[in-house]
């Protein structure tokens, strides 16, 4: 299956280390951070686990729940979360889906012959409260994420969907952020009376 950004993320109902879930029902109002792994006890996602669980209030703060999924059990997940949580020095709480028959794996795209004919690559979904599809990132397994990525991407969908506004290259919070062409000047007077840098037509510069 081949999600595209836009689309509707598919629902499921799975057994995790946190109990049975039916993801839509789980994910309610919030921002949803799914990211799979090819196995547990893996050096890469070992230190992946550890980092989403250490970072848990910047995704509280913006509303994001963290989901993992890993092509094994339960029973496996939970004795990896003890290596994770001594290991990286954190305590992990969010769940982790028990994908053992591979099933959610092949309804995201997640396995990738090249890479593994059983194991599920490591993607990225970003999903909004509305449950579309916002972000897809797909990494080797030989990589591991880079976690001020995925704050920052969020960061900049909650701010975009909120003022109306695009983020050029780069962007932190806090800096200017780009007036769409589809909002022309009459329109950006009311969203935007501190005014904006016109750099030209198509490129105006303001900050919120």
């Amino acid at each position: 299956m081949s999600l595209k950004l836009g689309d509707t993320a598919p629902n499921f109902q799975i057994a995790t280390t946190t109990g049975d879930i039916d993801f839509h029902q789980w994910a309610g109002d919030s921002w949803v951070f799914f990211f799979s792994h090819p196995a547990d006890f893996t050096p890469v996602c070992t230190t992946e686990m550890g980092r989403t669980a250490q970072l848990a209030p910047e995704f509280t703060k913006r509303n994001v729940k963290p989901l993992g999924l890993s092509t094994d059990t339960v029973q496996e997940h939970l004795k990896w979360i003890e290596d994770v949580d001594d290991t990286q020095r954190t305590t992990l709480e969010f769940p982790i889906v028990a994908d053992s028959e591979r099933k959610i794996a092949e309804m995201y795209g997640m396995i990738h012959p090249d890479q593994s004919s059983t194991a599920a690559v490591r993607s990225v979904f970003i999903i909004d409260p509305a449950k579309k599809i916002r972000l897809t990132m797909t990494y080797p397994m030989s990589v591991g994420r880079n976690f001020d990525e995925i704050l920052r991407v969020i960061d900049a969908l909650q701010t975009g969907d909120k003022y109306r506004i695009v983020t050029p290259a780069d962007w932190r919070p806090g800096e200017k952020v780009i007036i769409p062409p589809s909002i022309k000047n009459d329109e950006a007077k009311g969203l935007f009376p501190q005014g904006w840098d016109e750099v030209r037509p198509y490129l105006r510069l303001t900050r919120l």
